[in-house]
């Protein structure tokens, strides 16, 4: 069975993809949150799927058991789908939903670059979010970066400073530099001590910026309410610890001093004390799951 499925092959006006994964560069679910609202919003359809066998530990990912109406068993494997849209006075989007596969990812990403050729794809934007020392109640920092200096004088993209460990999104965007289609990498910033927890908020930052990049409008009604619900929530478990509540006063101070560029990291901030980011998100699941039993 070809690992890269076809269902149909979509015929596209100047096209660019969006790339995004749950996994490690998928901080609050906020990239995949992003590529699904965007896809919904813009009425996407599915035309072909990398299939998972060869690319996923089932024992670290497991497929799920669903009932269908007819009660019968069907199981669902780790997906990733690819998409098409027409965006209302723009071009046409491909978009690249899935999760961080576990191996062979060049193999993985030939696929993805294939893709991206046969149908002429005239540049990619991968999304991410990664946690990062920013507070909840600031606006959300989407940090856009490209390698390809065209790319980055016409949409005003940082070039990349990044060294250090990556995920797939960073492998795929040297494979797409291989192939001489431009990629950009968007990568969201949300707060290190709520880890675990959704982040509307982000995938409001990202939608907002994809929107911007290319020169369309969504509704984006939902994520202002869920945003909106979730800053009062985490407020109100900061309020109940004084050591937290002065670490996040720290953040805003730094937030409050930072223009377009990266400000010194060497401000002091008095860690002393403070409970971790997985004490944290523990306190913020524990809040929620007491709200949910009173409501």
């Amino acid at each position: 069975m070809e690992t890269l499925q076809w269902h149909s092959r979509p015929r596209l006006k100047e096209p660019v993809m969006l790339a995004a994964f749950e996994g490690w560069t998928d901080a609050g679910s906020a990239a995949s949150g992003a590529a699904s609202y965007l896809a919904a919003k813009w009425g996407a359809r599915p035309f072909a799927e990398i299939d998972a066998e060869d690319y996923y530990d089932f024992t670290a990912v497991r497929p799920q058991v669903r009932l269908r109406r007819d009660r019968q068993r069907e199981i669902v494997w780790p997906q990733n789908r690819f998409l098409a849209a027409s965006i209302p006075g723009s071009r046409d989007v491909v978009l690249l939903i899935g999760s961080e596969p576990h191996l062979r990812w060049r193999a993985f990403c030939q696929c993805v670059t294939s893709v991206a050729t046969e149908l002429g794809v005239r540049s990619v934007f991968t999304l991410g979010a990664m946690l990062a020392d920013v507070p909840h109640t600031r606006m959300v920092p989407v940090r856009g970066s490209t390698a390809d200096p065209g790319m980055a004088s016409r949409l005003g993209l940082q070039l990349p400073q990044y060294q250090g460990p990556t995920g797939i999104v960073g492998v795929l965007q040297d494979a797409f530099a291989k192939v001489d289609v431009p990629v950009a990498s968007l990568m969201a910033q949300v707060p290190h001590y709520i880890p675990s927890t959704p982040s509307p908020k982000a995938t409001l930052a990202i939608v907002e910026r994809v929107c911007s990049l290319l020169v369309t409008h969504v509704p984006t009604t939902e994520l202002e309410i869920a945003s909106a619900a979730y800053e009062r929530q985490v407020n109100d478990v900061v309020a109940a610890d004084d050591d937290i509540a002065g670490y996040v006063v720290q953040l805003e101070g730094r937030a409050d001093q930072r223009d377009d560029e990266d400000v010194d990291a060497d401000l002091d901030l008095d860690l002393d004390n403070l409970p971790s980011g997985d004490a944290l998100a523990a306190e913020f699941e524990q809040f929620l799951r007491e709200q949910g039993g009173q409501s």
